[in-house]
């Protein structure tokens, strides 16, 4: 099975390291991020990764190729002239991802769980989506927006009151006051079917630097996105310092 990590982030809020290193090598319990997700994934089938890379690339070549490329397939997608956000990443990486091929997994490299991705793999090939995205009822200042069938509906930021489709949004408040519309935290684990989203992209005419979650909600209307509900789902976000420092109360995803 087939994985892109987003590793070209800035990480700005972790810095002083940041400043002369990748995000994706922040240690985490003594070991850098970028293994621990690499390693996760491979236990659980992943074989063939692509990498993205922006902020001290080279250390990230450097450190895989010192590990032997974990034993797997590891190739890397070059942004060096211009960070492209997770939308353009995967744009950009496209010949390396396969425009036809079976469904890859998107995993941010700032991210431990618990997910069965496995699983996940296997609820979006059942539900022949375009995309799925694992989220789940944990506390989140922005959430996206579901209906019944966990068809993605919209989006919201909670702390700002502001939602997407900002058209609609009446119908969106009048969904969730009427149960026909539920908020979801979303992961930064997702699955792409490679054909149909890359067809859609080249359909919005979408190029540079672009957000996923705005391609998402700009292509509700023309392709299934759809939310995969995580029950139990235990995760800790490194890119944030305050979640770091509390990685000693997630031993079991160490």
């Amino acid at each position: 099975m087939k994985a892109f990590i987003p590793a070209a982030g800035l990480g700005t809020r972790l810095r002083p390291f940041t400043l002369s290193h990748p995000k994706a090598l922040v240690p985490v319990d003594g070991v850098p991020i970028l293994e621990r997700v690499i390693v996760r994934l491979k236990n659980q089938g992943f074989d063939d990764f692509v990498i993205n890379l922006h902020h001290f690339g080279d250390q990230i070549r450097d450190f895989v190729k010192s590990k032997d490329n974990f034993g797997v397939k590891i190739r890397f997608s070059d942004e060096s002239g211009q960070l492209l956000e997770t939308g353009g990443a995967l744009l950009h990486a496209a010949g390396m991802l396969g425009a036809t091929e079976e469904p890859f997994l998107i995993h941010n490299v700032d991210i431990l769980s618990n997910a069965d991705l496995r699983g996940l793999m296997k609820t979006h090939e059942d539900e022949k989506a375009a995309a799925t995205l694992l989220v789940s009822d944990r506390e989140s200042s922005r959430r996206l927006l579901f209906d019944n069938s966990m068809n993605l509906r919209g989006w919201h930021n909670v702390a700002k009151d502001l939602f997407r489709p900002e058209s609609e949004r009446k119908e969106i408040v009048k969904g969730l006051q009427e149960g026909v519309l539920y908020e979801k935290a979303f992961s930064g684990i997702h699955v792409m079917s490679p054909g149909a989203i890359f067809e859609e992209m080249c359909r919005q005419k979408k190029e540079g630097v672009f957000s996923v979650i705005d391609f998402y909600l700009d292509a509700i209307s023309s392709i299934e996105i759809k939310g995969c509900v995580a029950a139990n789902l235990r995760m800790i976000d490194i890119g944030k310092p305050e979640t770091l420092a509390k990685v000693a109360e997630y031993s079991d995803l160490l």
